[in-house]
C-alpha cells in the first residue's frame, strides 16, 4: 500500500514510537493492580463485543470484570475502572509528548501558512513593500484563559516537557524513568485550584513555551522582512486569571495584584535566565562589567523582590543598548543577535508579561 510522505513520516516518527514506549506502561507501579495493560485491550474487545450484541454499558462492565477478572463487588469493580482511567490518560500523556517531540518532523515548519511561506509569496509577487507597510500597524493579542477542571498540575506538565526532550533524543533510560515517575504523580488537584492557582498553571506556558515562541516570531519580522528598526510588538498577550469579575466570588483586588506580582516575577525570571546564558558568551572587556551588573541587578528582583529597587522596561532596554553599543563599537558585533532577541522580548512583554484583563 502506498503511503504519502507525511502519513509515512507520523507512523515512524509518532505511531510505532508509541507502540515501543507504551509498553513500559506495563511496569508501572498502580496499587492494587499490576495487569491493568494487560486487561485493557481486553476491555476495549468486550465493549465492542457487548455493544454489537446490544447489551448495557453495566451488563459490558460486569460480565468484562466476571470473566477476566473474577471481580463482582461494585465498589471494588469502580476502583478498577479508575485504575483503567489512570493508565489511559496517562497513554494520551506519552502519545502527545512523542507527537511534540515528533512536530518538526512530521510538520514541514517553513510550509503553507508560516511566516517563511508569507515572505517567499510577497518577495515572488513583488509585494514585499505591501507587507512590510501592514506589519508597521498589524497587531495580534493573545488572551490566556484557564478552567480548573482543564489543567494539568504543574508537577505533570513539567514531566510532559521534560518527557518530549527526552524521546527527541530518543533516550531510553531516561523516557522509562519519566514514565515511572508519570505513573506515580497525581493527576488531580486534591483541593479546588483558588484563582491564584489557576493562574499560576497558566503562567507555565508563558515562561516556557509563549517567551520563547512569541521572540522567535518578533525576531524572524524584524531580521528578514522589516527593513528597519521595528516599534511595533505585533503580538500582545492578555491574561484572565485575576481579572475575571463575572461572578467569581474569590477574584478580588487582592487577587488582582497577587497575580499581577506573579507576572512580573515571572517574566523577570526569564530575562535573568536570559542574561545569564548571555554573561557566558559576552566575556569582552567593558561589555563582561555591563552584563554582570545587569544580571545582580535581575538577581535582586528574583529573589529579594521586596528589598530590592525595581528595574522597569525603559531601564532594563537602556541597559540593553548600553551593552549593545559597546559590542558594536569594539567588538565586531560578536553574539549581537543574541542581544537583540533579548531586546526584542523585553520591547514585548516588558516587566508585566501580560495584561490582567479586568
Amino acid at each position: 500500500m502506498y503511503l504519502n510522505k507525511p502519513i509515512l513520516a507520523f507512523r515512524q516518527n509518532v505511531a510505532d514510537k508509541y507502540t515501543i514506549y507504551n509498553s513500559l506502561f506495563a511496569a508501572l507501579p498502580f496499587s492494587g493492580i499490576a495487569n491493568v495493560g494487560a486487561l485493557l485491550p481486553i476491555l476495549l474487545q468486550s465493549c465492542i463485543d457487548g455493544y454489537q450484541t446490544g447489551k448495557t454499558p453495566k451488563e459490558i462492565i460486569e460480565d468484562f470484570f466476571n470473566r477476566q477478572a473474577q471481580v463482582s463487588n461494585e465498589e471494588e469493580q469502580v476502583d478498577r475502572l479508575f485504575k483503567f482511567v489512570q493508565y489511559i490518560e496517562r497513554q494520551v500523556v506519552l502519545f502527545d509528548a512523542i507527537e511534540d517531540a515528533a512536530f518538526d518532523t512530521v510538520h514541514n515548519l517553513n510550509g503553507t501558512g508560516s511566516l517563511k511561506a508569507l515572505y517567499n509569496e510577497a518577495y515572488f509577487k513583488g509585494k514585499l513593500p505591501l507587507l512590510r507597510e501592514k506589519l508597521k500597524q498589524f497587531k495580534v493579542r493573545v488572551v490566556l484563559t484557564a478552567h480548573p477542571t482543564q489543567f494539568y498540575p504543574g508537577s505533570v506538565l513539567g514531566i510532559i516537557h521534560d518527557l518530549g526532550e527526552a524521546i527527541a533524543k530518543n533516550d531510553f533510560e531516561t523516557i522509562n524513568l519519566y514514565i515511572q515517575q508519570l505513573g506515580i504523580t497525581p493527576f488531580f488537584n486534591k483541593k479546588q485550584p483558588t484563582p491564584l492557582d489557576e493562574a499560576v498553571n497558566l503562567m507555565w506556558y508563558l515562561e516556557n513555551i509563549l517567551y520563547q515562541s512569541i521572540g522567535n516570531i518578533y525576531n524572524f519580522i524584524s531580521n528578514e522582512i522589516l527593513e528597519e528598526e521595528n516599534h511595533n510588538p505585533f503580538i500582545e498577550l492578555g491574561f484572565w486569571p485575576g481579572g475575571d469579575r463575572d461572578g467569581n466570588p474569590f477574584v478580588n483586588a487582592s487577587t488582582t495584584l497577587k497575580i499581577a506580582e506573579s507576572l512580573r516575577s515571572a517574566i523577570v525570571v526569564c530575562y535573568y535566565r536570559d542574561i545569564r546564558k548571555l554573561k557566558r558568551r559576552l566575556t569582552f572587556s567593558g561589555v563582561d562589567m555591563l552584563v554582570a551588573k545587569l544580571e545582580a541587578q535581575l538577581y535582586e528582583n528574583v529573589f529579594r523582590p521586596e528589598e530590592s529597587r525595581r528595574i522597569h522596561q525603559k531601564e532594563l532596554l537602556g541597559k540593553l543598548q548600553e551593552i549593545k553599543d559597546l559590542m558594536v563599537a569594539n567588538h565586531h558585533s560578536l553574539y549581537i543577535n543574541r542581544v537583540n532577541s533579548l531586546i526584542n522580548k523585553v520591547k514585548i512583554f516588558g516587566t508585566w508579561f501580560a495584561s490582567i484583563d479586568i
